[in-house]
């Protein structure tokens, strides 16, 4: 039951017509009506369960998350196509384009809500989660990249590897502070600079990261929240001048950027032309398709990118399942591989996995139940378990270098002690 993207908009009439009798029979609530009843089954059907997907597909920056979508559905076609969840099939609608505007994202969640009816929110990633407050109060499991405060408490909203911005009480994935560190042969006597966008998620991010490569033993003689978030700066100079001196008036010896690929193309660009010769890295620039372009590709060079699951280099047997399921999806085609497939599939996988625990008799109630003593290991995010990850990260990582053109594992998979939030 799985449909393609492309037929979504002929079918819309006919969809909201049966999700209007759906309601009437597996939903006690008035529609659009906040919260819902003992035994809601809103979504489910005695042979299917509807879900959909908010992502930004399109941004003004021209950053896109598109490929979320794609890995969503092509961990939806294998589950159907081994019969589905203690058989009923995904019904998967597809994402919503969010364009990383808070109100079209809340505008995306009220959509597959009220008018959609769909059981679950699987994937839901964008730089902003506007919608996270309605979803949880209409009780709609959501998963999605744990990397907003949203996904980092309330109870029916998971991130796909936990949740990595914690509130006080909650740990600090290490990965990045211990990676780097492995790299430079050791934190003592290193100093890093850490700079992010102007935005609660920006300054959320110096916060953690700040605290974390501090516990690595770091020197920290940068941290801000200082690049605009709605457009990306055309001179970098000044953020330059800052780095370049932050270190007691030397350059540190590590640049991380909590931002993405078209400010970090920019900001990386400058240090090197002012001949800064440390260590660059940042979380999001794990994509094939950036290699496609030749500056870009010089850009990033030399770069090294943190890894919250298995790289695609890795020789782990599900990681070959994962590339096949998305060639599937894919109509059998070869398709770059990037992190936002991954976080489409992964954030699937979770959803699957706490559904099928759930058993047949299938509502949110249920749902939630079996997420509460939910546990599983060896995934290509590592060990996960719930409720641990509403408060905690799975803890797990790696690194990669972009090289002469291509990926290279520099820090192999392997999941950290986390340390505790402050």
């Amino acid at each position: 039951m799985l449909r393609p993207i492309r037929t979504l908009a002929a079918a819309a009439a006919a969809l909201a017509l049966v999700s209007a009798c759906n309601s009437a029979s597996t939903n006690g609530t008035t529609p659009g009506k906040p919260g819902d009843t003992t035994g809601n089954s809103r979504g489910v059907s005695d042979d299917s369960i509807r879900v959909g997907g908010i992502v930004s597909m399109t941004s003004a920056s021209g950053y896109s998350k598109k490929d979320t979508d794609l890995g969503a559905k092509a961990r939806y076609l294998r589950a159907n196509a081994e019969g589905g969840i203690n058989g009923r099939k995904i019904d998967y609608l597809g994402a919503e384009d969010d364009g990383q505007d808070p109100a079209k994202n809340l505008a995306a969640a009220r959509k597959l809500v009220q008018q959609d009816k769909v059981f679950a929110v699987s994937p839901m990633s964008s730089v902003t989660f506007s919608g996270a407050d309605f979803l949880e109060q209409e009780k709609v499991p959501t998963f999605g990249w744990g990397t907003l405060p949203a996904f980092c408490g309330p109870q029916h909203i998971y991130g796909f590897n936990g949740c990595l911005v914690p509130t006080p009480g909650g740990t600090l994935n290490q990965t990045w502070p211990e990676g780097i560190g492995q790299i430079l042969g050791g934190a003592r006597g290193k100093s890093v600079a850490i700079i992010a966008n102007d935005s609660d998620a920006g300054k959320f991010g110096i916060r953690t990261f700040q605290q974390g490569f501090a516990s690595a033993g770091f020197k920290v003689s940068y941290a801000k929240a200082s690049v605009p978030a709605t457009a990306v700066p055309s001179d970098w100079s000044a953020y330059v001048k800052e780095i370049l001196a932050a270190n007691d008036g030397k350059a540190p010896d590590a640049v991380v950027s909590v931002m993405q690929t078209p400010n970090n193309i920019g900001l990386f660009t400058a240090l090197k032309r002012s001949g800064y010769q440390g260590l660059l890295s940042d979380p999001t620039d794990y994509d094939p398709g950036l290699l496609a372009k030749d500056a870009t590709k010089q850009a990033l060079d030399g770069v090294y990118v943190l890894l919250q699951f298995q790289p695609f280099e890795s020789t782990d047997p599900k990681m070959a399942q994962f590339k096949a399921d998305v060639k599937a999806a894919a109509g059998g085609q070869d398709v770059p591989l990037s992190m936002h497939t991954l976080t489409g599939y992964m954030s699937a996988d979770l959803f699957l996995s706490i559904a099928q625990k759930a058993g047949k008799e299938l509502t949110v109630e249920s749902f939630q139940a079996a997420a509460q003593g939910f546990s599983d290991t060896g995934t290509l995010v590592g060990d996960r378990a719930e409720p641990k990850g509403q408060k905690d990260s799975f803890g797990c990582g790696a690194l990669v270098q972009l090289k002469n053109g291509a990926y290279e594992v520099s820090v192999p998979f392997k999941c950290y002690e986390p340390i505790p939030f402050k």
